[in-house]
């Protein structure tokens, strides 16, 4: 029989792990041997966050990211083929949704291998929760273009698709650009246009708002470094 790849959650920030961690997906770190990995340094830190106890230098971790070639996939799921169980762990939140996990998820159904998801923390759907935008119609675009000019003609392409098709428009920027964004979205998008920003969600100082472009402009915050996820809704 074939053994089963589990797709881990991680906490979004340091906080205590029991608060976001559910005891299932606990229970099943402290028994895998195995864990295919984002971030070797991160992951061992985050399995004795979960087990004090468990021999980290028992374990067998293959990392998994940008660099990560077609035949090591392959090679990563020979244990899983044999029988073992394995994990899969990324740096926050949930493997597969705005992280690595889809090609090693993908081939393991190829393979038959049972992948079981777990319940755990995931930002975007944290913050589609909190803002009171449309849940039932939303996507999600990761991040955005780096250059200014490709960016604000994203937004305005996001801003139009949403009130065209009364979709919330969910994406992201890396912490230290947050603050540039925002400056985009504020200059360029329409003053009735809602604007949710979820920052730090699950740590002590998250913050989730909603409020128009309009209203944003009157009080900017400073979003430098704070991990956040922005949603878009033009009615």
């Amino acid at each position: 029989m074939k053994g089963k790849l589990y797709l881990i959650p991680t906490t979004l920030g340091d906080g205590p792990v029991d608060a976001v961690i559910p005891a299932e997906a606990r229970n099943i770190i402290s028994r895998l041997d195995i864990f295919i990995v984002e971030n070797l340094r991160s992951a061992r830190r985050y399995i004795r966050k979960i087990d004090a106890n468990k021999p980290i230098d028992d374990i067998t971790f293959f990392v998994l990211n940008k660099r990560t070639s077609g035949k090591e996939l392959h090679e990563y799921l020979e244990p899983l083929n044999a029988g073992s169980d394995a994990g899969v762990i990324t740096e926050a939140g949930v493997p597969g949704i705005a992280d690595p996990g889809e090609d090693i998820v993908r081939l393991a159904h190829e393979r038959e291998i049972r992948v079981i998801p777990l319940t755990g923390p995931s930002s975007i759907m944290l913050a589609l929760m909190g803002s009171g935008l449309n849940g039932q119609n939303f996507a999600f675009s990761g991040y955005l273009p780096i250059q200014s000019h490709q960016r604000i003609k994203k937004l305005k392409m996001l801003e139009k698709r949403s009130h065209q098709e009364h979709q919330t428009q969910a994406f992201m920027e890396t912490p230290y650009r947050n603050n540039q964004l925002l400056k985009d979205i504020l200059e360029n998008c329409r003053d009735q246009t809602l604007l949710c920003i979820a920052s730090n969600l699950t740590m002590e100082n998250e913050s989730i708002q909603t409020k128009t472009i309009k209203a944003w402009r009157r009080a900017v915050p400073d979003l430098h470094k704070q991990p956040s996820i922005f949603l878009l809704y033009a009615s």
